[in-house]
């Protein structure tokens, strides 16, 4: 499972991304992988969380994440616990939110986002 992989699923889930995507590009000239998840994707996440009553659709992206937990090529793998698990222990109402839909390899990669950024958990 590759980068590409990643945002192409995450514009299923949150189909106003593609446009944010070009958008990204125009400016960069580039995706920027951390960029883009942090500034386009992850908003998208939060606010589903913090609202937390589509719980089927959460429940379809935090699958999704264990996917990419389990199977993600290394780029990937690096640049979703950079952006994507740290990002979600940024709040902690978030995290507890979040773990109701986490699978086990993506709590334990939740957990050692954070303890890689000396965050206590």
């Amino acid at each position: 499972m590759t980068f590409e992989n990643f945002i192409d699923k995450m514009a299923q889930f949150f189909p106003a991304t593609v446009g944010e995507k070009e958008k990204h590009i125009a400016e960069y000239e580039e995706l920027l992988s951390t960029v883009f998840i942090e500034d386009i994707i992850m908003p998208n996440v939060i606010d589903l969380l913090e609202k937390d009553t589509d719980k089927e659709k959460l429940q379809e992206i935090f699958d999704y994440f264990e996917d990419v937990s389990v199977n993600a090529d290394d780029y990937l793998n690096n640049v979703f616990s950079i952006t994507t698990l740290e990002i979600l222990g940024n709040e902690k109402h978030i995290l507890e939110t979040a773990k109701k839909y986490m699978g086990p390899v993506t709590t334990k990669l939740q957990r050692e986002a954070d303890l890689g950024i000396g965050r206590r958990v």
